[in-house]
C-alpha cells in the first residue's frame, strides 16, 4: 500500500500569472513554491513585522482585500499582488518643539481632518485595529485614546492604501505615540534614576572591564550571572 499522501495543488494568480501551489500555503510560501525569490516584502515570516503587505481579490468578489503574506492563506483563483512598501511621506519634526495637542497634526498631517469616517482603514487592517477610531481620537485631541488604539500598529501601510482622504494613518499614529510618550506618559522613577547614574559615570569602570574581556569570558559571565528581577 502506498502511504505517500499526494499534495493537492490549487490555482492562484500572482501578478496576473497563473500558478499551481499547495493548498494551505500562505502567500509567501506559495510565491516561493512558484519560483519567486523574495528579497523584499518578506521579514519575520509569521510574525508581525509588517513587511509583507499584500492585496488580493477572490473570485466572484468585487472587494479588494488586504493582509500580510506571511499569515494570509491562499484560496483557489485568488489574484495576488504584494506591496512591500506603501508610499507615504514621513514628516520631519523636532519633538522637543511640539505640543501634545492637535496643533502638530494641523501642521504636519492636515489631511487627518479630511477623514470621512468611511472605516475602510479599519476593515483592511491585518491587526484588526480600530484605525478610524484612533484617527477620530486624534482629531478630538484625545492622544491617550489614540495611543491605546494604535499601540499594536505594525506600520504595514495598508490603511493608507485604501484611505479616500489619502492620509498616512500609521505615521499619524506614530506622531501621537511620540507626543504622548514625551509629554503625557507617567515617568518611571527607576528609569530616571538609572539614567542619572549613567550620566554621572557610575558604571564607567564596569563598562571598561567588560570591554577588556574576551568573548569566552563574557559568555561565561553571562551564563553564570544571577538574575535579579528587582528593578526598584
Amino acid at each position: 500500500m502506498d502511504t505517500q499522501i499526494e499534495e493537492k495543488l490549487i490555482p492562484i494568480y500572482i501578478l496576473s500569472k497563473k500558478y499551481y501551489v499547495p493548498e494551505g500555503s500562505t502567500i509567501i510560501t506559495a510565491m516561493e513554491y512558484a519560483g519567486f525569490k523574495l528579497k523584499k516584502g518578506v521579514g519575520c515570516r509569521e510574525g508581525f513585522c509588517g513587511a509583507c503587505a499584500s492585496l488580493y481579490r477572490l473570485p466572484g468578489d468585487y472587494k479588494l482585500h488586504g493582509g500580510l503574506a506571511c499569515q494570509t492563506v491562499v484560496q483557489p483563483e485568488m489574484q495576488i499582488v504584494q506591496i512591500p512598501f506603501a508610499p507615504a511621506e514621513k514628516k520631519v519634526y523636532n519633538i522637543d518643539e511640539l505640543t501634545p495637542d492637535i496643533e502638530p497634526f494641523k501642521k504636519y498631517y492636515p489631511e487627518v481632518f479630511r477623514c470621512v469616517s468611511c472605516n475602510t482603514c479599519t476593515k483592511i487592517c491585518p491587526q484588526e485595529l480600530e484605525v478610524m477610531d484612533y484617527i477620530q481620537a486624534v482629531i478630538r485631541g484625545d492622544l491617550e485614546l489614540a495611543v491605546d488604539l494604535s499601540f499594536d500598529c505594525i506600520m504595514c501601510g495598508l490603511c493608507s492604501v485604501r484611505c479616500p482622504a489619502e492620509m498616512p494613518q500609521h505615521l499619524i499614529a506614530i506622531l501621537a505615540r511620540r507626543l504622548y510618550g514625551k509629554y503625557m506618559m507617567p515617568r518611571a522613577e527607576f528609569l530616571e534614576k538609572r539614567i542619572k547614574e549613567v550620566e554621572e559615570g557610575k558604571f564607567e569602570e564596569e563598562f571598561a572591564r567588560f570591554m577588556s574581556m574576551s568573548r569566552d569570558e563574557l559568555k561565561k559571565l553571562y551564563y553564570e550571572r544571577d538574575i535579579n528581577f528587582d528593578i526598584t
